[in-house]
């Protein structure tokens, strides 16, 4: 339907549609007017300025005006008729949909038919105005622009979101090598510094000791109660050695230092504990292996703690480019709300320390049957861990 007569425009606009638009809309609107008539373009025109919006217009009527405007600047706001005699606007949608996607498009037609509204509204259109009923024309334009606002606010809030997920998965795994490179640097230092201190001072102490008086019964005890003292001090030095870093992990790899960690946790708990393996040669990934080996070492912690079982079983094994820890324990099994509490700091860690290297972590509890830790990490190591490590220590 075409209208040529401004005296069938309603313009019963609300008091406060100027406010609302100067509210909405602080800017001069940039408009991309698909329409072959003038007169009706005209009409379209008024409406928003009597409507208190401020807007730039470019009218266009067939399909390569519509693509070389579209090509030049980029609008606020797309109307578009929703036929004309070499082009429709549903295709011209389609086309603005591809370069334009978040902008709004608004159909300003003749009488349309219901299943032509709801295929234009399916297609993506944000709203429809007819002819005859241009009064809507400003607030649906307002109401589309408050809601493209509303959605690049969104937008930017997500953005910032994953920049600052980005930026606190980085912290970890910039804190994660640190905390890892500190516990080796202190296991050295106590072992090779403190132990041969120790050791020392107990070669002096037999020295000393042999070369007293034998009459002197008590000195005698009490070098050999100082030799036993020195004797269990660096026995405790290379268990708080081994506790921060073990060497085994380093020197034999993951398997050994997994069959190390089972077989010591055996003889401090009672609970029989068993490693099976079938890699043929040991991982000598520093990355994987410490991954491997902490939670491990935290899963052991949880079944003392919580657990109550009295059976073990660890398997380590290839599965297609993945390694794959299982930890499963016959005890009462973890439950779900155990599973989810965000109180359980070793749990997310264990997950934290998986996710860094691309890996998962899976748990599943079974009531009075038990527990399985599941643990898969990509058997090659992730370049951007690597990378944003060196970079983060660098900068460190």
């Amino acid at each position: 339907m075409i209208l040529t007569n401004r005296k069938s425009l309603e313009i019963d606009r609300p008091k406060n549609v100027e406010e609302s638009a100067s509210r909405a809309v602080n800017r001069e609107i940039r408009i991309l007017m698909l329409e072959d008539n003038v007169a009706d373009a005209e009409l379209i025109k008024f409406a928003l300025r009597e409507g208190g919006l401020t807007f730039s217009w470019v009218r266009v009527d067939s399909k390569a005006a519509f693509l070389r405007e579209m090509e030049k600047n980029t609008p606020n706001i797309i109307l578009l008729d929703y036929s004309l005699p070499s082009f429709d606007g549903l295709s011209a949608l389609h086309i603005a949909q591809q370069r334009f996607p978040d902008v709004p498009f608004i159909f300003v037609t003749g009488t349309l038919g219901e299943e032509v509204v709801i295929e234009m509204l399916k297609s993506g259109a944000t709203d429809y105005v007819l002819k005859n009923r241009l009064s809507r024309l400003v607030p649906a334009v307002l109401r589309a622009l408050r809601e493209k606002e509303e959605r690049d606010e969104r937008h930017r809030a997500e953005e910032r979101l994953r920049k600052s997920y980005e930026q606190l998965r980085a912290l970890s795994v910039y804190l994660q090598y640190v905390r890892e490179d500190e516990r080796i640097r202190i296991s050295r230092q106590v072992h090779d510094e403190l132990g041969q201190a120790l050791t020392g001072l107990k070669l002096d102490l037999y020295w000393l000791a042999h070369r007293l008086p034998r009459q002197l019964k008590s000195a005698q005890e009490k070098a050999r109660t100082m030799s036993a003292n020195i004797d269990t001090t660096i026995q405790t030095v290379r268990r708080i050695s081994t506790e921060l870093r073990p060497s085994i992990l380093d020197d034999l790899g993951l398997v050994a230092a997994l069959e190390w960690q089972a077989s010591d946790f055996q003889k401090r708990t009672g609970i029989k504990c068993a490693v099976v393996s079938d890699l043929k040669e040991p991982i000598m990934n520093e990355d994987l292996n410490t991954a491997f080996f902490r939670i491990f070492q935290e899963t052991l912690t949880n079944i003392i703690r919580h657990a109550q079982a009295t059976v073990v079983q660890i398997s380590l094994k290839k599965v297609g480019r993945f390694l794959q820890l299982q930890v499963k324990d016959n005890g009462r099994g973890i439950s779900e709300n155990e599973m989810n509490d965000t109180r359980s700091i070793g749990l997310l860690g264990m997950r934290e320390r998986a996710a860094l290297l691309g890996g998962t972590l899976q748990l599943k509890g079974v009531e009075g049957e038990g527990t399985t830790v599941t643990v898969k990490i990509p058997a090659a190591r992730r370049k951007e861990v690597e990378s944003g490590y060196h970079e983060n220590t660098h900068r460190g």
